[in-house]
């Protein structure tokens, strides 16, 4: 490896793993671990994890290493390196992340926002390398989002921009964990297309999916429903069809107020592909404003399950 190069820690904090790694400024992986990050425990231990996945990777390899970039759910004052009350982390109201792993790796700790984080993982390495505004979709268990303008990251006043699972789609539709209603999240997060498969599928007996999860509700997943999907299964066409209706009204909306007409979607519900992006950028187009219609493209993420990763890593090397 060429002494030029420089290396960075780049950790990926999520509500069920915490995946770490060694990436170089070129964006290539040198080595990465997952450990459980064992949210249940309370912060400390979640925090003990991380450093203990830190400290294995840097025990391994001899590289020198830059920084630390974190990339952590929640809204995150990227400045002072505080992580504030991130849905899935129990009891983590306010916790500064980066001083308490500055003072254990005695290096600068940058932390981020995940779906900030994501979005410029892929301004930097992925499919937004050549694109100069964008908007970040990631579609999980949440619905994360992180503005890019003119290659630069907008953050908002305190960090939270980009919200945009939590844009409002019906005022009257379900209570949404932010306390809302009719978040777009409570239409197309993980836990609510498994839950709305579950109460719909006796009225679809002949759905392929039956098949596939050997007639047990509890084996549904987005995973299934793509399966049977690409089995030419109706059913299963007309969920992944009214995902991409509900995230399109949502994207329409913010298309409009920030004039910017890319979109790039990334996560596992992402897995879907084009049936999905093809319903999202129809859905877009019949919605946003006359002006802006011939420039809404809605693009794959390229960096797949490293997002984390590198997108963290390259908070390093971003300059924002």
């Amino acid at each position: 490896m060429p002494k030029s190069e420089k290396y960075a820690v780049g950790v990926d904090l999520g509500g069920t793993n915490v995946k770490i790694g060694i990436v170089s400024q070129k964006g290539k992986i040198i080595k990465k671990i997952s450990l459980e990050t064992l949210a249940d425990q309370g912060p400390d231990k979640v925090i003990s994890q991380i450093k203990k996945g830190i400290k294995e990777l840097l025990f391994k390899n001899n590289l020198k290493i830059q920084a630390i970039g974190i990339g952590a759910p929640g809204v995150v004052a990227s400045k002072k390196g505080t992580v504030e009350n991130p849905p899935n982390l129990p009891g983590w109201n306010k916790v500064n992340l980066g001083k308490i792993l500055q003072k254990e790796f005695k290096m600068k700790v940058h932390v981020e926002n995940d779906a900030n984080v994501a979005a410029i993982g892929e301004m930097i390495f992925g499919a937004g390398k050549k694109i100069d505004s964008f908007i970040m979709i990631t579609l999980g268990t949440g619905v994360g989002g992180g503005i890019i303008y003119k290659q630069k990251l907008f953050r908002g006043e305190i960090g939270s921009a980009g919200e945009i699972g939590h844009t409002s789609i019906d005022i009257n539709g379900p209570k949404c964990n932010c306390g809302s209603f009719g978040c777009v999240e409570t239409y197309v997060g993980n836990h609510y297309l498994v839950k709305r498969v579950q109460n719909e599928i006796n009225a679809h007996k002949d759905s392929k999916i039956w098949k596939l999860i050997n007639n047990d509700l509890n084996l549904i997943t987005p995973l299934i429903i793509q399966k049977a999907a690409e089995d030419h299964d109706e059913y299963a066409k007309s969920i992944i069809q009214n995902l991409g209706l509900y995230l399109g009204a949502a994207l329409a909306s913010t298309a409009n107020a920030f004039d910017i007409g890319t979109f790039i979607i990334g996560g596992g519900v992402a897995g879907f592909g084009k049936p999905l992006f093809d319903s999202i950028e129809q859905t877009i187009i019949s919605r946003v404003l006359k002006p802006i219609k011939k420039r809404i493209k809605v693009l794959p993420a390229k960096l797949k399950n490293d997002a984390g990763i590198k997108g963290a890593s390259a908070l390093v090397f971003y300059k924002s």
